[in-house]
């Protein structure tokens, strides 16, 4: 007789994540889809051409560890001239497999048994397996419905002797709202008697709308030496099937980052580094990114605007939630269920991201989309 091994799941309570769910369901029932944050657009055929290219001229095999020299020199030249800190291209930057990656990395390189992390809900739904699987045991501040504001004094408040790490995410995901210059301040005034790490998510970094300004972590001296910093590749020029962005932080924390690094993944694709290594010389590529989505915004909140839903327009990201209060009742999974099964439009539940599945009555719709989309998306919401 076989006997099958007893699991004893490391993530007992983890299901099947939401963006796969909604996924699923939304290309069985032929949906338009604004759930997951993914262009339907192609990304510029420059690029595309440039890892073409990086491939015929033979760049094929294992890149460093670290990242090729060239890609990392020009991202510490790209972030001094926009946040005002110095990170050292030898021995302060890794190239990632995406953002994802370099999160559960740098949480696996500093966070113990016992070791209390500070994340604020509703949070990107990568986070916490991540602490959980190894040992950290998650403390929640939660942020209220409609403005999503952080509570300065309540954060304070959840700071113990256990606390090793802090996450932020600016612009956020899913709520598309960006942390400002004061709130930036304020996280430095509380941390600054502290040995806490600050993981800051800053994957749409270029994505800031309405004239505003990024507040990086990089920006603020104090926060930047206690900071690892995850941006993203995919999420800056459109091709998220890539998987590929970086990562920044003091030698000291990526030293122990790296350390994990290197058994995870190792490397990460080398032509890709090549193109994106040439496609980052011309400043345009990511500096107009904020325009460029902002049109996209502006499109899909005047397409809806004589709709029931209710809003105020995202500050950044490619994220837009709308308010369906005034509407329905029903908890926001059972209405973006409906509106797939009968109106053929896919959005995301904001509950997921919140604690215990609180519902804010909100949804998330990407508008990363053809104009034609989001126009065949706002049809369909202006009649429910």
């Amino acid at each position: 007789m076989i006997t099958a091994p007893t699991v004893n799941s490391k993530l007992p309570d983890v299901k099947t994540t939401i963006f796969t769910v909604v996924g699923d369901l939304a290309r069985k029932h032929d949906a338009i889809d604004l759930s997951q944050g993914f262009p339907n657009f192609e990304a510029d055929p420059e690029l595309i051409e440039l890892v073409s290219k990086a491939m015929r001229n033979g760049h094929n095999q294992y890149a460093g560890m670290k990242g090729l020299p060239e890609l990392r020199e020009i991202l510490s030249d790209k972030i001094k001239k926009l946040n005002g800190h110095h990170y050292s291209p030898e021995n302060e930057i890794t190239i990632v497999a995406g953002a994802t990656q370099a999160i559960y990395t740098a949480i696996t390189a500093f966070i113990n048994a016992g070791d209390e992390v500070i994340v604020l809900k509703p949070a990107y739904d990568c986070y916490e397996p991540a602490i959980k699987i190894n040992g950290g045991l998650t403390v929640h501040v939660e942020l209220d419905a409609p403005d999503y504001e952080v509570d300065w004094e309540l954060f304070k408040t959840k700071i113990t002797a256990k606390t090793k790490m802090v996450i932020i995410n600016t612009p956020h995901n899913p709520i598309g709202r960006i942390f400002s210059k004061n709130d930036m301040l304020r996280l430095q005034e509380i941390l600054r008697s502290t040995n806490i790490i600050l993981l800051s998510d800053e994957v749409y970094e270029h994505i800031i709308f309405d004239g505003e300004i990024h507040q990086s972590v990089s920006r603020f001296k104090d926060l930047a030496s206690r900071s690892i910093i995850c941006s993203s590749f995919g999420k800056t020029f459109h091709v998220t099937g890539w998987k590929i962005g970086y990562c920044v932080a003091p030698q000291e924390l990526m030293h122990e980052f790296q350390k994990v690094h290197q058994f995870n993944v190792f490397c990460v694709p080398r032509p890709v580094q090549h193109a994106l290594a040439t496609y980052l010389e011309k400043e345009h590529h990511y500096l107009e990114l904020g325009a460029f989505y902002q049109k996209k915004r502006d499109f899909f909140l005047d397409a809806i605007k004589d709709s029931r839903f209710k809003f105020t327009p995202s500050q950044g990201s490619f994220f837009q939630i709308l308010d369906y209060s005034e509407i329905t009742d029903e908890k926001d999974d059972e209405l973006v269920r409906r509106l797939i099964l009968e109106h053929k439009l896919a959005s995301i539940p904001v509950s997921e991201f919140n604690l215990n599945y609180r519902n804010d009555k909100m949804l998330r719709f990407c508008f990363a989309k053809k104009e034609e989309t989001l126009q065949q998306a706002a049809d369909i919401l202006n009649k429910i």
